[in-house]
Protein backbone atom coordinates (compact mmCIF):
# COMPACT_ATOMS: atom_id res chain seq x y z
CA UNK A 1 0.00 0.00 0.00
CA UNK A 2 3.05 2.37 0.30
CA UNK A 3 2.38 3.22 3.59
CA UNK A 4 4.11 3.67 7.11
CA UNK A 5 3.11 -0.14 8.68
CA UNK A 6 0.93 1.65 11.66
CA UNK A 7 -0.91 3.33 9.08
CA UNK A 8 -1.50 -0.11 7.16
CA UNK A 9 -2.60 -1.26 10.62
CA UNK A 10 -4.86 1.54 11.11
CA UNK A 11 -6.51 1.04 7.49
CA UNK A 12 -7.05 -2.49 8.51
CA UNK A 13 -8.92 -1.54 11.76
CA UNK A 14 -11.23 1.08 9.86
CA UNK A 15 -11.73 -1.54 7.66
CA UNK A 16 -13.16 -4.32 10.03
CA UNK A 17 -14.82 -1.35 11.72
CA UNK A 18 -17.10 -0.31 8.44
CA UNK A 19 -17.48 -4.15 7.52
CA UNK A 20 -19.70 -4.24 11.07
CA UNK A 21 -17.08 -6.83 12.77
CA UNK A 22 -17.06 -4.30 15.89
CA UNK A 23 -19.98 -2.69 16.39
CA UNK A 24 -20.35 0.56 18.59
CA UNK A 25 -19.96 0.11 22.02
CA UNK A 26 -17.94 -3.19 21.79
CA UNK A 27 -14.77 -3.74 23.23
CA UNK A 28 -12.13 -4.59 19.92
CA UNK A 29 -9.74 -7.23 20.97
CA UNK A 30 -7.06 -7.61 23.13
CA UNK A 31 -3.07 -6.56 22.13
CA UNK A 32 -1.89 -9.79 21.65
CA UNK A 33 -4.85 -11.27 19.49
CA UNK A 34 -4.25 -7.92 16.96
CA UNK A 35 -1.08 -8.30 16.57
CA UNK A 36 -0.91 -12.18 16.07
CA UNK A 37 -3.55 -10.73 13.96
CA UNK A 38 -2.17 -8.52 11.45
CA UNK A 39 2.04 -9.32 12.27
CA UNK A 40 3.20 -6.28 14.20
CA UNK A 41 4.63 -5.49 17.07
CA UNK A 42 2.91 -4.33 20.08
CA UNK A 43 4.33 -0.41 19.32
CA UNK A 44 3.13 -0.30 15.99
CA UNK A 45 -0.66 -1.68 16.99
CA UNK A 46 -0.28 1.23 19.72
CA UNK A 47 0.31 3.79 17.07
CA UNK A 48 -2.59 2.78 14.91
CA UNK A 49 -5.05 2.21 18.05
CA UNK A 50 -3.74 5.96 19.22
CA UNK A 51 -4.81 7.86 15.82
CA UNK A 52 -7.76 6.24 15.50
CA UNK A 53 -8.14 6.73 19.80
CA UNK A 54 -7.63 11.19 18.65
CA UNK A 55 -9.79 10.62 16.12
CA UNK A 56 -12.30 9.61 18.91
CA UNK A 57 -13.36 6.38 17.15
CA UNK A 58 -12.18 4.06 19.76
CA UNK A 59 -12.20 4.96 23.31
CA UNK A 60 -9.75 3.60 25.69
CA UNK A 61 -11.56 2.86 29.34
CA UNK A 62 -8.88 2.39 31.78
CA UNK A 63 -8.49 -1.40 32.90
CA UNK A 64 -11.54 -2.03 30.71
CA UNK A 65 -9.88 -2.38 27.25
CA UNK A 66 -10.45 -0.08 23.96
CA UNK A 67 -14.23 0.10 22.68
CA UNK A 68 -15.25 1.72 19.50
CA UNK A 69 -17.24 4.99 19.99
CA UNK A 70 -20.53 4.98 20.64
CA UNK A 71 -23.01 8.24 20.80
CA UNK A 72 -23.58 9.00 24.57
CA UNK A 73 -24.95 12.45 25.43
CA UNK A 74 -21.59 13.27 26.70
CA UNK A 75 -19.90 12.45 23.39
CA UNK A 76 -22.70 14.26 21.17
CA UNK A 77 -22.78 17.74 23.67
CA UNK A 78 -18.25 17.21 23.02
CA UNK A 79 -17.68 16.46 20.01
CA UNK A 80 -20.58 17.72 17.38
CA UNK A 81 -22.51 20.61 19.28
CA UNK A 82 -20.14 23.44 18.87
CA UNK A 83 -22.51 26.34 20.01
CA UNK A 84 -21.42 28.43 23.01
CA UNK A 85 -22.43 31.44 25.45
CA UNK A 86 -20.55 34.08 24.89
CA UNK A 87 -18.59 34.08 28.14
CA UNK A 88 -17.53 30.73 27.38
CA UNK A 89 -20.42 29.10 28.89
CA UNK A 90 -21.41 25.44 27.27
CA UNK A 91 -24.73 23.71 28.48
CA UNK A 92 -26.95 20.90 27.02
CA UNK A 93 -29.85 22.38 24.40
CA UNK A 94 -33.33 21.31 25.28
CA UNK A 95 -34.66 20.27 22.54
CA UNK A 96 -38.51 20.49 21.31
CA UNK A 97 -39.70 18.24 18.32
CA UNK A 98 -41.44 20.31 16.08
CA UNK A 99 -41.90 18.09 13.16
CA UNK A 100 -41.29 15.16 11.09
CA UNK A 101 -41.88 14.89 7.59
CA UNK A 102 -41.78 12.95 4.62
CA UNK A 103 -39.83 15.12 1.83
CA UNK A 104 -37.87 14.28 -1.54
CA UNK A 105 -34.03 15.66 -2.39
CA UNK A 106 -33.87 18.60 -4.21
CA UNK A 107 -31.08 19.26 -6.22
CA UNK A 108 -28.94 20.99 -3.82
CA UNK A 109 -29.62 18.05 -0.74
CA UNK A 110 -29.34 15.48 -3.46
CA UNK A 111 -25.73 16.36 -4.15
CA UNK A 112 -25.09 16.78 -0.02
CA UNK A 113 -26.63 13.38 0.67
CA UNK A 114 -25.12 11.36 -2.36
CA UNK A 115 -28.56 10.44 -3.60
CA UNK A 116 -30.62 11.15 -7.05
CA UNK A 117 -32.53 14.20 -6.99
CA UNK A 118 -36.48 13.28 -5.89
CA UNK A 119 -35.01 10.46 -3.92
CA UNK A 120 -37.29 9.82 -0.62
CA UNK A 121 -36.40 11.99 2.33
CA UNK A 122 -37.55 11.76 6.22
CA UNK A 123 -36.94 15.82 7.51
CA UNK A 124 -37.16 16.38 10.86
CA UNK A 125 -37.31 20.05 12.43
CA UNK A 126 -36.11 20.72 16.02
CA UNK A 127 -35.96 23.93 17.54
CA UNK A 128 -33.40 23.68 20.59
CA UNK A 129 -33.30 26.65 23.93
CA UNK A 130 -30.17 27.82 25.62
CA UNK A 131 -30.42 29.38 28.84
CA UNK A 132 -34.33 29.28 28.78
CA UNK A 133 -34.03 30.74 25.28
CA UNK A 134 -35.14 29.52 21.53
CA UNK A 135 -31.25 29.52 20.16
CA UNK A 136 -31.18 27.31 17.34
CA UNK A 137 -33.41 25.55 14.54
CA UNK A 138 -32.20 22.35 13.24
CA UNK A 139 -33.31 21.03 9.55
CA UNK A 140 -32.57 17.76 9.71
CA UNK A 141 -32.86 15.49 6.40
CA UNK A 142 -32.47 11.31 6.29
CA UNK A 143 -32.33 8.78 3.28
CA UNK A 144 -35.00 7.04 3.95
CA UNK A 145 -33.20 3.88 2.76
CA UNK A 146 -31.21 3.80 6.28
CA UNK A 147 -34.10 4.61 8.44
CA UNK A 148 -37.01 3.13 6.86
CA UNK A 149 -39.73 2.96 9.51
CA UNK A 150 -38.86 6.09 11.46
CA UNK A 151 -41.86 7.37 13.27
CA UNK A 152 -42.82 10.57 14.91
CA UNK A 153 -43.24 8.80 18.03
CA UNK A 154 -39.59 7.57 17.74
CA UNK A 155 -38.25 11.07 17.43
CA UNK A 156 -40.64 12.86 19.72
CA UNK A 157 -40.27 10.40 22.82
CA UNK A 158 -36.84 9.32 22.48
CA UNK A 159 -34.88 9.70 25.66
CA UNK A 160 -31.26 10.69 24.25
CA UNK A 161 -29.87 11.93 20.92
CA UNK A 162 -30.62 11.79 17.71
CA UNK A 163 -27.24 10.17 16.77
CA UNK A 164 -27.93 7.34 19.53
CA UNK A 165 -31.56 6.84 17.93
CA UNK A 166 -30.04 5.88 14.91
CA UNK A 167 -27.47 4.02 16.46
CA UNK A 168 -29.42 1.92 18.68
CA UNK A 169 -32.60 1.45 16.31
CA UNK A 170 -31.52 1.39 12.93
CA UNK A 171 -27.80 0.51 13.02
CA UNK A 172 -26.27 3.58 11.79
CA UNK A 173 -23.50 4.91 13.94
CA UNK A 174 -21.78 8.33 12.91
CA UNK A 175 -18.54 8.43 12.35
CA UNK A 176 -17.67 11.96 11.69
CA UNK A 177 -19.36 14.46 10.64
CA UNK A 178 -18.44 17.61 8.23
CA UNK A 179 -19.09 21.15 8.01
CA UNK A 180 -19.83 24.29 6.47
CA UNK A 181 -20.66 27.92 7.70
CA UNK A 182 -22.60 30.94 6.46
CA UNK A 183 -24.82 34.26 7.18
CA UNK A 184 -28.49 34.05 6.54
CA UNK A 185 -31.46 35.79 7.38
CA UNK A 186 -34.17 34.16 9.21
CA UNK A 187 -37.18 33.36 7.03
CA UNK A 188 -40.88 33.61 8.08
CA UNK A 189 -40.70 30.05 9.32
CA UNK A 190 -37.84 30.85 11.56
CA UNK A 191 -38.39 33.89 13.16
CA UNK A 192 -41.55 32.40 14.30
CA UNK A 193 -39.74 29.56 15.91
CA UNK A 194 -37.27 31.98 17.28
CA UNK A 195 -39.47 34.77 18.36
CA UNK A 196 -37.35 37.21 16.18
CA UNK A 197 -37.99 39.57 13.41
CA UNK A 198 -37.81 38.29 9.59
CA UNK A 199 -34.71 39.00 8.65
CA UNK A 200 -32.94 38.43 11.57
CA UNK A 201 -29.09 37.62 11.22
CA UNK A 202 -28.93 34.09 11.51
CA UNK A 203 -25.57 31.82 11.53
CA UNK A 204 -26.06 29.01 9.12
CA UNK A 205 -24.52 25.49 9.68
CA UNK A 206 -24.26 22.87 6.87
CA UNK A 207 -23.49 19.68 8.28
CA UNK A 208 -22.94 16.36 6.87
CA UNK A 209 -22.73 13.30 9.25
CA UNK A 210 -21.11 10.30 7.89
CA UNK A 211 -21.19 6.56 8.68
CA UNK A 212 -18.35 4.48 9.40
CA UNK A 213 -18.51 3.25 5.82
CA UNK A 214 -18.44 6.95 4.51
CA UNK A 215 -21.94 7.34 3.43
CA UNK A 216 -23.17 10.50 4.04
CA UNK A 217 -26.66 9.78 6.33
CA UNK A 218 -27.61 12.59 7.75
CA UNK A 219 -27.51 16.34 6.42
CA UNK A 220 -28.45 19.02 8.80
CA UNK A 221 -28.86 22.56 8.33
CA UNK A 222 -28.97 24.47 11.59
CA UNK A 223 -30.04 28.15 12.35
CA UNK A 224 -28.24 29.97 14.78
CA UNK A 225 -29.26 33.26 17.02
CA UNK A 226 -25.80 34.72 17.33
CA UNK A 227 -26.64 37.52 19.60
CA UNK A 228 -25.59 35.98 22.84
CA UNK A 229 -24.18 33.21 21.40
CA UNK A 230 -20.84 31.90 19.58
CA UNK A 231 -19.92 29.16 17.31
CA UNK A 232 -16.29 27.35 18.72
CA UNK A 233 -15.17 24.22 17.21
CA UNK A 234 -11.73 24.00 18.61
CA UNK A 235 -10.22 22.39 21.81
CA UNK A 236 -12.77 23.11 25.14
CA UNK A 237 -9.65 22.94 27.31
CA UNK A 238 -9.02 26.72 25.28
CA UNK A 239 -11.50 28.27 27.40
CA UNK A 240 -14.69 27.17 26.01
CA UNK A 241 -16.79 24.68 28.47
Amino acid sequence: MGLPLYREVKHKLLESLRGGEWKPGEIIPAEKRLCERFGVSVGTLRKAVDELTAENILIRHQGRGTFVASHSQDRYMFGFFHVFAQDGRKEYPKVEFISLTKDKADADSAARLGVKKGAKLIRIVNRLSLGGRAVIIDDILLPEHFFAGMSEAQVRERRTTLYQLYQDSFGVGVLRTEERLRACGANAQMAQLLGVAEGTPLLHVIRRALSFRDEVVELRHSYVLTDQHEYFAGDDSQGHG
